[in-house]
Parts: C-alpha cells; structure tokens; sequence
C-alpha cells in the first residue's frame, strides 16, 4: 500500500497507509474497535477500492486486473463470513466453496475437490462432522470448518479476521493451535492474522502492525513494536507487557 486513503461521507476512514508485506512474512494487525481494521482488510481482500493511494496484492495491480480472480488465491476466516454462508449447506460444500470463493456452491464439485476436502477434514480432526449441516455445528467446529474452507484453494495469502470472537477459551485455544500446526512450508501462505487481543499473538507472526484512528501507529519487527513504551503510547494508558509460552500478554498497570 502507498499513501492510501479511504473516503465515505466526508468521514476519512484511512489516511496515508504506507505498509509493505513480503512473501512469507507474517503479520499480526493489532487495533482497537473502530480503529480501521476492517476496512484495511477489505481493500487488502479487493472488496474496496481505496479513495486515494496505489494498492498491489499478490503481485497485482489494482485498477489493472480482475479483483473476482484474485480473491481465489486469498483464504478468509471471519466470524462475519460465518453470517453469510448458508447454514443448511454440509460442510464438506462449505469448504470446498472456498475454492471458488463463493458464498455458496454453484459448480458441481470435481473428485479432486471432495479429495482435497476430506484431507483438510482429517488434518483438522473433524471427521466426525463430515455429514453435518453447518447451522448444527457450535461455535469453535465453525470456525475450523472456516479454516478449512480457507485453505482449500492453496491460496497465497490467509487473512484471519479476528477467528477467535465468540470462542470460550478452550475452542480459542484449540483454534490457535491450528493456526500454529499450519505447515509453513515453502507452499503455505502468507499469513495476515487480525484481533484486538494482544494474547492470541502466536510466535509465528514475527512481525506486528499496530492500527489506530485509521493511521498506522507503528509497524515492524514483533519486539520493537510490542514494547512496554510503545504500547503504552498506543493505548494512551500505562501497560504491563509479559509473555507466556512465547505469546505476549497486556495488563493496564494500577
């Protein structure tokens, strides 16, 4: 991204995003609500054209290619996506929708599909649900069945939109260890992970983006942006910052 802006109603959303991802780096973006999150990952994801600025994902130009083709190299879980997929429909069509990044299953499914699904569906211990209806599943099973869905299209960039709103924390930390089991080989994705928790921060994302009033407030290598001062300018209060098993945790200090 270079000097984006993103307009509407004469409200600035965006301003002046500057930020570079390399292949392979893997990024966690930290904000508050309404601190423009979502709608940096809407422009990232070509569901937004920005107001002002020059956008390049994957290597493709905004303005210069087709946004519908690049949304199948890009894999999403959000609990937002979860409202709009429909709810009577398997899992097994749930995931392998992701290959055509529809919200539903509109091409008869090839053998190829059904096999890449089930692998994704034994990688991630959910055999048991392979005939399920979706809307039957709890919480913490959708947002594996997402996962799945996700990867189904070996994409070149994961955006996880906050996966973790609604999860006890047991299921946000069986989820989490999904996250950390992905094979991060040399045919996995970039991974953009997103969240107002500090603590779900997994020691793969080596680098941090923190997000504020729609501005960057820093960005960087992980321990130079999640620093006690640096938080603390961050939040606007004084922090305590710890980490436990590699993963950092926050406490307002008093």
């Amino acid at each position: 991204m270079r000097n984006v802006f993103l307009q509407r109603d004469n409200k600035i959303i965006l301003e002046n995003i500057n930020w570079k991802v390399r292949q392979k780096e893997h990024w966690s973006i930290i904000g508050l609500n309404g601190s423009g999150k979502t709608s940096l990952l809407n422009i990232i994801s070509g569901y937004t054209f920005p107001s002002k600025g020059e956008v390049s994902v994957l290597g493709k130009k905004f303005g210069t290619f087709d946004l519908r083709e690049l949304r199948k190299s890009i894999g999403w879980v959000s609990s937002s996506l979860q409202e709009a997929l429909h709810s009577t429909e398997t899992i097994e069509d749930i995931i392998i929708s992701g290959k055509y990044a529809s919200i539903g299953l509109y091409e008869k499914p090839t053998k190829e599909d059904y096999k890449r699904a089930n692998e994704l569906i034994e990688q991630f211990d959910c055999v048991q649900l392979k005939k399920r209806i979706y809307y039957t599943l709890s919480q913490g099973e959708k947002q594996k069945i997402l996962l799945a869905r996700a990867l189904m299209n070996y994409p070149k960039l994961l955006i996880l939109d906050e996966p973790c709103t609604g999860l006890d924390m047991f299921a946000r930390d069986s989820f989490l260890s999904l996250i950390n089991n992905i094979d991060y080989s040399h045919e996995s994705p970039t991974l953009l992970y997103v969240s107002h928790h500090i603590d779900e921060i997994l020691p793969v994302f080596k680098n941090t983006l923190l997000i504020k009033d729609g501005k960057i407030h820093s960005s960087g290598k992980e321990q130079n942006i999640l620093t006690k001062n640096n938080l603390t300018d961050f939040y606007g209060k004084d922090v305590n910052i710890s980490r436990i098993n590699g993963r950092p945790t926050v406490r307002i200090k008093g």
